[in-house]
């Protein structure tokens, strides 16, 4: 399929690293974490958490945009990523990564360890996440320009910037400077609780497509009933999704909710990344003008085949399957 800049996705947020564990609910409870979601600590908890654990890790890149634009890359797509990394081996592998997946990396360096994130995954395949950001929160609101949204058709905001509102907030002026389409993803419902005081400002300054989650989407709109959720999210966007795991996804566009069906087969083996590839899938289709429809299954085969493998990266004879939709 032809590629030209008009369909270029950028994303930014935290170059981060995943290390992955499988372990029991009790294990998750003795320390003290409520299921899923993301709980910020320092470098030195996930030491500690890892040492008590015992257990075989999985190390592999991520960070939540960032999975979502290898994902757009390996769906053939032109991707940018915008983040900041340690120089040491785990951000000079978190590059290396990025420039073997085809995305072209603007990632800036620091004397400060590359962030990682910690994913405790229990046996019915949910991940909570304990963060350690590093160098990633160094990414100075400065120097985030236009330019590095520069022909792109959507630029694709990772929530967990709400922790860094004045990086937030230049990078929403930025991509809006250079006429790009605005996607943000809640990221969790701990990052929408923290910022209710500006979140709904924003997306209505800024964003046109917005992703959440049930619990994000909980957080941000009161409603537990889906219809009434992703009618909420829809307020003052183009585009609102509203993703319910194993039953499938929701997508409102212009006042007309469209439900996405789940792609069936096996069961989980772990949902790390799950929303992230779903999200590329999507994403990749709206760029690219293809129906809600559509872009809704190739999402649906993104997020059930990240799903089918530990960590958020797709193997490829997976992709193979996922573009034979496209």
């Amino acid at each position: 399929m032809p590629e030209n800049s008009h369909t270029r996705i950028t994303g930014i947020g935290s170059a981060l690293v995943d290390i992955l564990i499988n372990e029991s609910d009790e294990f998750l409870k003795t320390l003290d974490k409520k299921k899923g979601g993301m709980t910020l600590v320092g470098d030195e908890d996930i030491r500690h958490i890892l040492s008590v654990s015992g257990k075989k890790t999985l190390v592999v890149p991520g960070g939540a945009a960032c999975n979502t634009i290898v994902g757009i890359a390996n769906l053939g797509g032109r991707a940018r990523f915008i983040g900041k990394r340690g120089n040491d081996a785990y951000g000079r592998t978190f590059e290396e990564q990025l420039v073997k997946s085809r995305v072209e990396p603007f990632v800036s360096l620091s004397d400060s360890p590359t962030g990682k994130v910690l994913s405790v995954i229990t046996p019915d395949a949910q991940r909570s996440m304990f963060t350690f950001l590093g160098a990633s929160t160094e990414l100075d609101p400065e120097s985030i320009s236009s330019a590095m949204f520069q022909d792109t058709a959507i630029a694709m905001i990772e929530g967990y910037l709400l922790f860094n509102r004045d990086l937030m907030i230049a990078a929403l002026k930025a991509a809006q400077s250079a006429g790009s389409r605005i996607a943000l993803d809640l990221a969790s419902f701990e990052v929408v609780n923290a910022s209710k005081d500006i979140l709904f400002d924003l997306v209505q300054d800024y964003v046109d497509i917005l992703i959440a989650n049930e619990d994000e989407a909980r957080a941000y709109t009161g409603y537990d009933d889906e219809i009434k959720a992703v009618q909420a999210l829809s307020e003052n966007v183009d585009y609102a999704v509203l993703k319910v795991g194993a039953n499938g996804s929701y997508v409102s566009h212009k006042k007309t909710i469209i439900k996405i069906p789940v792609r069936q087969g096996l069961p989980p083996i772990d949902t790390t990344g799950a929303g992230d590839l779903w999200a590329a899938g999507f994403l990749f289709g709206i760029a690219h003008g293809f129906s809600i429809e559509k872009s809704g299954k190739i999402a649906s085969a993104c997020g059930y085949e990240v799903c089918q493998v530990m960590g958020a990266q797709i193997p490829g004879e997976a992709w193979e399957r996922i573009k034979k939709l496209i």
